[in-house]
């Protein structure tokens, strides 16, 4: 189990992070999400061990973090590699700095480089891979000693649409056998791959939820309609049902707040055909965690 007490970290006049606990059981895979500049970055050096917090502390199995890094993986967001070096001779220096002995290294690469997806590309320079490439390569580095945890820093913020998914779907595979902590601002990535989110704004902690509980307590009486066009003479007439507490226009998009979802929806569709407005898609209830993101972080 992982346990962040009560981390403040200051730089001069600058609180980076405030006062953040957490606990992630072993086994989870969770997202720490927020906008830049949040803090995530920070917090994630300083369960790493690669800063010092001003106060708090952070445990591992109940161990301080600085006794337990073996028992650690960490992918930051731009790995540096020596572009000179071979993706084998790039592992074997990462591991060797793990206390690793050369000769397990040598006998276990080849199946390390087929997990992330780098079989065949153990004699190629790094220098020559591309962005999703180097990810992966950074994956398999921080899988090497296998770790208890593993720790990833916008893992895929800075690549392009096919490196992303070759870098999630590994994600999802090796988050069957280890505990991950995610840092990202990416929603999407999140929602697909992580069970569990714990979002940070100006440093501190503001929601620790799962997608489903985040989704629940969100979504209220909502309805939400896609038109092929906006009528606006239809808009005034809804805006004025007695049941009806507010809408919300963005391009073809409708958000309609009812005051019960079920007694009302059949009545906003019917309006809707009977001004004959032509109909993309009606939902109930269906905020996106994106939605709720912006809500809790952006907009407040």
């Amino acid at each position: 189990m992982l346990q962040v007490k009560h981390v403040t970290k200051t730089f001069k006049d600058k609180t980076a992070v405030n006062d953040f606990s957490m606990e992630i059981r072993a086994g989870e895979c969770v997202g720490l999400i927020g906008p830049n500049g949040a803090g995530k970055s920070t917090l994630i050096k300083i369960i790493s061990d690669i800063m010092n917090p001003s106060k708090g502390e952070v445990l591992l199995d109940g161990k301080p973090i600085s006794k337990m890094k073996k028992e650690i993986g960490y992918l930051p967001q731009y790995p540096n590699f020596f572009n000179w070096m071979t993706a084998q001779e790039t592992l074997v220096f990462m591991g060797q700095l793990s206390g690793m002995a050369k000769a397990q290294l040598t006998n276990m690469i080849p199946d390390m480089l087929a997990k992330v997806g780098l079989s065949g590309e153990e004699n190629a320079k790094v220098g020559s891979f591309s962005g999703g490439m180097k990810q992966r390569l950074g994956i398999a580095q921080a899988l090497l000693h296998k770790p208890s945890l593993i720790i990833m820093d916008e893992p895929v913020s800075a690549l392009d649409p096919i490196g992303r998914r070759e870098v999630l779907n590994l994600i999802q595979a090796i988050k069957k056998e280890t505990t991950i902590l995610l840092s990202t601002h990416i929603l999407g990535d999140a929602e697909e791959i992580c069970e569990r989110f714990i979002m940070i704004k100006q440093g501190s902690k503001i929601e620790d939820t799962t997608t489903e509980d985040l989704l629940s307590r969100n979504s209220g009486n909502q309805i939400t309609l896609e038109v092929t066009a906006i009528r606006q003479e239809w808009i005034e007439v809804v805006r004025h049902l007695s049941y009806v507490k507010g809408v919300d226009v963005t391009g073809n998009r409708v958000k309609i707040e009812v005051e019960n979802i079920q007694s009302n929806k059949n009545g906003i569709l019917q309006c809707a055909l009977d001004h004959q407005v032509d109909l993309i898609r009606f939902e109930t209830n269906n905020e996106t965690l994106e939605e709720i993101f912006l809500q809790l972080v952006v907009e407040k």
